[in-house]
């Protein structure tokens, strides 16, 4: 799907917006906190935005710092003495990066609503959020001080198994929305586009 840049900026404009609102857990839906959509927004980027990674990925990964620095800080806390933060933190770069070129690699596969593209994108959602997963628990269940000692792999895979389905289920969520906009922008552009083409004389 060629998008104009008008349309880019405003794909990520919306990302960005979803990233923050999710990130920083401000909204409540039946009263419980709205699950952070970043994992689902780097994803997703690399879909709509491919291409455009040298200057989209970046924005993207200095809002998600922005937006923990502020809410840390907000909550009268060193920004490097958060449970959360630690050397592992940097890892979140390799890991989102995954992630984008997981959706990136999606948006060169034939679109539809066949097998073929319905396998590509089960195995562009699973090998991307596998390897973000892995690298951001494995990095922070090694790295940070904030897990006791002492590590052991049959502890760490344990960590693995307890956060294994939430995880993968707020990250299916998101995604799984933003492919039905998707398939719908690109249903509506083909109706619009029969009925210009209708409109030509003939």
């Amino acid at each position: 799907m060629v998008m104009t840049r008008t349309q880019r900026a405003g794909i990520l404009l919306a990302l960005a917006l979803t990233m923050a609102l999710t990130r920083v857990h401000m909204l409540s839906l039946f009263h419980h906190d709205v699950r952070d959509a970043s994992w689902a927004v780097f994803f997703l980027a690399g879909f709509w935005l491919r291409g455009q990674g040298r200057w989209a990925f970046p924005l993207l990964m200095v809002e998600a710092v922005l937006v923990d620095y502020l809410v840390i800080r907000s909550q009268g806390i060193s920004f490097w003495d958060h449970y959360c933060v630690s050397a592992a933190y940097w890892f979140l770069i390799p890991s989102y990066l995954g992630l984008w070129l997981g959706g990136s690699w999606l948006a060169t596969q034939q679109p539809g609503l066949n097998l073929r593209s319905l396998l590509a994108a089960a195995a562009a959602f699973l090998g991307s959020w596998a390897a973000c997963y892995l690298l951001s628990n494995g990095s922070f269940y090694w790295l940070s001080n904030s897990v006791p000692q002492p590590r052991s792999f049959g502890a760490w895979f344990a960590n693995l198994g307890d956060w294994y389905l939430p995880f993968l289920g707020t990250m299916a969520f998101y995604v799984a929305i933003g492919m039905l906009l998707h398939a719908l922008a690109v249903q509506l552009g083909r109706l619009l586009k029969h009925a210009d083409h209708a409109k030509l004389p003939h």
